[in-house]
């Protein structure tokens, strides 16, 4: 028996179940004809033909036949294996991601961005994401928070994806979108789900605005979901401050965020308290599942129980 590279499920043969090979590969069995030897030669030779933000190496690919090229235009999937350095657990890395993003949309049922673990030919493991703003080979009109409140390094200085608030996020959500009541809360539970599985990286480039097909703007499917505190224990507790000019009782007493600071939150966005209690109630719920997939993950043993142990600290915080 097998372990799926997609959902972790397990299954008989093969490296994917049925329904990952068509969510992610139109019912193909991939190939990743590349050494991790040979990916910066490729990168270098790509990179001044395409643009992706953020510092992790990554390459975009398309599927041709069942082959996975790397490609300079329309590229239809990023992959991103094990980074140049991280402080700790260096080669968990795409695993961590992989597991982050699937506890998200299997447990709490946030969309996201189709994504699995796929293996190098010398057996490495990476992270591979199918990009999303595309429908029928046309690019889709999408924006990042960064974009949206004109926030720029010549604005706002070389730090500017972190130069705002989540509060403020929530007010530029509801400004540009068409449907804010659904939108806002979709935004409000991933701002949780990040802080809850350490995220310390949720920056503004990490939320994006994306048409829909009936031609307006929601709330992009979530991306670069990962437990940063696993490889960065030194960070912060998140990105961006939760609010702009204010500050609760238990985090002046605390200096860290918890439940009372995310029902001020939802108050801040519109949400009724009873809607974020059950919201934040769900994440409590949820443990057992949560720690079974954690253990059935492709991290590492050391990992996982560093990140069972991230996961436990922050569920302390919202009890």
């Amino acid at each position: 028996m097998n372990k799926c590279f997609g959902c972790l499920k397990t299954i008989r043969q093969g490296n994917y179940c049925n329904s990952c090979l068509r969510k992610l590969f139109d019912g193909k069995i991939p190939v990743l004809n590349l050494k991790k030897a040979e990916f910066q030669t490729v990168r270098y030779q790509l990179i001044d033909h395409f643009s992706m933000s953020g510092v992790q190496d990554k390459i975009s690919l398309k599927l041709d036949s069942n082959q996975l090229i790397p490609t300079q235009v329309k590229g239809e999937y990023i992959l991103k294996p094990v980074p140049a350095y991280v402080p700790e657990f260096q080669n968990d890395v795409p695993a961590n991601e992989h597991l982050t993003m699937q506890i998200a949309r299997q447990i709490f049922k946030i969309g996201t961005a189709e994504n699995a673990i796929i293996p190098f030919q010398d057996g490495e493991l990476a992270y591979l994401t199918k990009r999303f703003d595309r429908r029928n080979e046309n690019k889709l009109h999408m924006e990042d928070l960064c974009q949206l409140m004109e926030i720029t390094p010549e604005t706002h200085g070389e730090n500017f994806k972190y130069e705002s608030s989540y509060q403020e996020v929530g007010n530029t959500l509801k400004q540009f979108c068409d449907a804010p009541k659904i939108e806002i809360e979709k935004l409000y539970k991933i701002i949780f789900f990040n802080y809850v599985f350490g995220n310390g990286d949720a920056h503004l480039k990490n939320f994006s605005l994306i048409e829909s097909v009936n031609d307006d703007f929601i709330l992009s499917p979530a991306y670069d979901l990962i437990n940063t505190y696993l490889h960065f224990p030194e960070e912060s507790r998140m990105a961006l401050d939760l609010f702009t000019d204010f500050e609760t009782e238990f985090f002046q007493k605390n200096g860290f965020y918890g439940r009372v600071d995310f029902l001020k939150l939802a108050e801040f966005y519109g949400i009724k308290s009873e809607r974020a209690q059950r919201m934040i109630n769900a994440f409590l719920t949820a443990r057992n599942h949560v720690c079974e997939m954690i253990k059935s993950s492709f991290l590492s043993e050391p990992a996982q129980e560093k990140y069972l142990d991230i996961y436990a600290d922050r569920m302390k915080a919202i009890t």
